[in-house]
């Protein structure tokens, strides 16, 4: 069973970065869709930003601007590259790869902690 590795997440101040990583742990065939999603507490999961693999990324309104998504297709790894950070950015961060044959990988989260 392939498993999605995360990694970057940590404690920042307002303003400073980080950049997350998810790289699976072998191999997907037929990618379809990658993203990145959040959950703050006692908050739903939100969409933050996605690569669908015959188009252009997308991003949540508050992800715009500040937030870019990028993917390694030779390694089918996609990256988060988060600026700008804000306290309500404070959330567990998970990864999703989802194939052609509706097959659905996570990611088991990342925290990321912003302070004022």
């Amino acid at each position: 069973q392939v498993q999605l590795v995360e990694s970057g997440g940590g404690s920042v101040q307002t303003g400073e970065s980080l950049t997350l990583s998810c790289v699976p742990s072998g191999t997907i065939f037929s990618v379809a869709f990658m993203g990145w999603f959040r959950q703050a507490p006692g908050k739903e999961r939100e969409l933050v930003a996605a690569i669908p693999i015959d188009g252009m990324p997308a991003y949540a309104d508050f992800a715009r601007g500040r937030f870019t998504i990028s993917r390694d297709s030779a390694r089918n790894a996609v990256y988060l590259q988060m600026d700008r950070l804000k306290p309500e950015d404070t959330a567990v961060y998970s990864c999703n790869i989802d194939d052609l044959n509706r097959a659905s990988y996570w990611g088991q989260g990342v925290q990321v902690t912003v302070s004022s």
